[in-house]
């Protein structure tokens, strides 16, 4: 699994981490590319893809639009997109998304009802467990929610 991220606040850290823990306890081998700026979004995304993993996780809503320019190409690639989600998602990309995030990208900016404080640790350990589980299984392509948590 390689991890994607973007970004420094507490709701990237918040990600980062619960992907981090559920590898670790997994025994899931995991990488990560860390963009370097606005100018590295999709090349960050492109390095993610280098690394040949199962699965690549989004950790951070600058990523949203550079995910909508890439994914459609890569349809073999499956993609988690954890607190946020494309508007027009492919097959190959799954989101777990809450009210509090729900960052859909397109210049649309923050939703109203978005709340940093909503990505908790523990919300955010069971949204990388509910959505790697949708992948595993093979239900890919959709948005699970996740407000009733």
């Amino acid at each position: 699994m390689t991890l994607v991220t973007a970004g420094d606040g507490q709701p990237v850290r918040t990600v980062v981490e619960a992907v981090r823990e559920w590898a670790e306890e997994q025994d899931v081998g995991l990488e990560t590319v860390t963009a370097a700026g606005d100018s590295d979004l999709i090349p960050a995304v492109t390095r993610a893809m280098d690394t040949e993993a199962d699965l690549i996780v989004s950790a951070g809503d600058d990523l949203v639009d550079p995910l909508v320019n890439v994914t459609p190409n890569h349809l073999d690639q499956q993609f988690l997109v954890v607190g946020a989600e494309l508007a027009e998602p492919t097959e190959n990309v799954t989101a777990v998304d809450w009210t509090g995030a729900s960052f859909r990208g397109e210049g649309l900016g923050t939703p109203s009802a978005y709340d940093a404080a909503s990505f908790t640790p523990a919300r955010c350990a069971a949204a990388v467990r509910a959505g790697t589980a949708a992948v595993l299984s093979g239900r890919t392509g959709i948005v699970v929610w996740m407000d009733d948590f």
